[in-house]
């Protein structure tokens, strides 16, 4: 974590060297030599934004009981590897799920009767994808 840290407290201090050379450039290149306040007010968010990430990378990193393996010079990429846990081989249900989904979404953009549609097959792909290990050759 020290080293994501360190990450963004660099970004942050180029977003405010940035903000800063933005800031005086629209000052010297407008016309009528004001503040062009959208590209200022947005870096300058950004900055705030990469010194949030950066404190709470910094607190995590001296909250946590010991070095991360990223953190080590001496780590292995094994070190790193969690247990994700178990995801079936060759299963289909997730793409008729984000079909679903999309025609959902696709409802919400175009006409609200496809959402009855999105929303029908949203139920059945749910209730295959939870199901699947209870039948077939994956059954336990």
């Amino acid at each position: 974590m020290r080293a994501q840290s360190n990450i963004f407290w660099v970004l942050a201090g180029f977003f405010i060297v940035s903000d800063a050379a933005y800031t005086i450039w629209s000052l010297i290149s407008a016309e009528f030599h004001k503040v062009e306040w959208t590209g200022t007010v947005g870096i300058g968010l950004a900055a705030v934004m990469a010194i949030f990430l950066g404190f709470y990378m910094n607190r995590s990193h001296f909250a946590q009981s010991g070095e991360l393996p990223e953190d080590r010079l001496d780590a292995n990429i094994d070190d790193g590897d969690p247990e994700i846990g178990f995801f079936n081989p060759w299963s289909w249900w997730p793409i008729a799920l984000a079909a679903g989904a999309t025609l959902c979404f696709l409802g919400l953009a175009i006409g609200t009767w496809i959402c009855f549609f999105g929303g029908a097959i949203v139920a059945v792909t749910l209730v295959g994808w939870v199901f699947e290990n209870y039948r077939g050759i994956h059954q336990h």
